[in-house]
């Protein structure tokens, strides 16, 4: 069985004290949880210090982007190995944002999967079609497209450390989300992906999670399906109950 993941993406939110004061409530609200996995992304200065906190809890820690490049004059960008000085052990990889806002391309996304293996992190991969891909029918296109050029070069030993999410650009920050349906189709179209792209277990293994305005109302009917194992969510995360309620999904 395929260990669920809930991550909290709090994007360019919070300062440092009311990001200790988020993290410390998660901490002490989750600690009972041993059948899912629970990550923060929190902005790259509150790292350490929310890393800190959950050292000795069960909460991991992630960042929400890194550099594709190792080390060099690259002014502004955050590489792997310094993400991996602060404690976290995840990153995400190709989120709508960074493809959309500062034109990230396919390779761009695969170069820093890559990276992020090389340092030890594990990655959270992030797919998923807008709503004029949609309407026109190339949902599954896109998506597959995304999917196997952000994995290219990888082996089934690193896809032990990889983690899909699927995230309908159309549903993001709108309050809009994919009926459970419409996001079991995308989730079980890509587990066919990974198969043709490596193999029955290594597909079988892959968690994919759905991102695309999780609340505590929706996540019992995404979870319900068979091939949703998680959600990667974004304001509902900015709050103790909200995120809490989410991570108390029943099984």
């Amino acid at each position: 069985m395929r260990t669920p993941i809930i991550a909290g993406n709090w994007k360019m939110n919070k300062d440092m004290q009311s990001a200790k004061e988020l993290a410390r409530g998660l901490v002490s609200k989750n600690a009972r949880f041993r059948d899912r996995e629970i990550i923060l992304f929190p902005p790259y200065p509150f790292l350490p210090a929310v890393a800190g906190l959950c050292q000795d809890s069960r909460l991991e820690v992630g960042a929400q982007d890194i550099s594709e490049h190792e080390a060099g004059a690259f002014t502004g960008e955050v590489s792997a190995e310094m993400v991996v000085s602060t404690g976290a052990t995840w990153t995400i990889a190709g989120h709508s944002e960074r493809r959309n806002y500062h034109l990230e391309t396919d390779e761009i996304v695969n170069n820093k999967v890559k990276r992020a293996l090389s340092a030890g992190l594990n990655v959270i991969l992030c797919v998923g079609e807008n709503l004029r891909e949609r309407e026109r029918g190339a949902a599954f296109d896109v998506v597959q497209r995304q999917t196997e050029r952000g994995l290219a070069g990888l082996d089934q030993d690193a896809m032990g450390h990889v983690v899909l999410a699927y995230e309908p650009l159309w549903a993001i920050g709108t309050g809009k989300t994919a009926t459970p349906r419409q996001a079991q189709e995308i989730h079980e179209f890509l587990r066919w992906v990974i198969q043709r792209m490596f193999d029955n277990a290594t597909a079988e293994d892959l968690r994919i999670l759905y991102g695309g305005s999780v609340k505590p109302g929706n996540i019992n009917g995404l979870m319900a399906q068979k091939d949703i194992d998680g959600a990667l969510v974004g304001g509902a995360s900015l709050d103790v109950e909200s995120f809490s309620a989410i991570i108390n999904f029943e099984v």
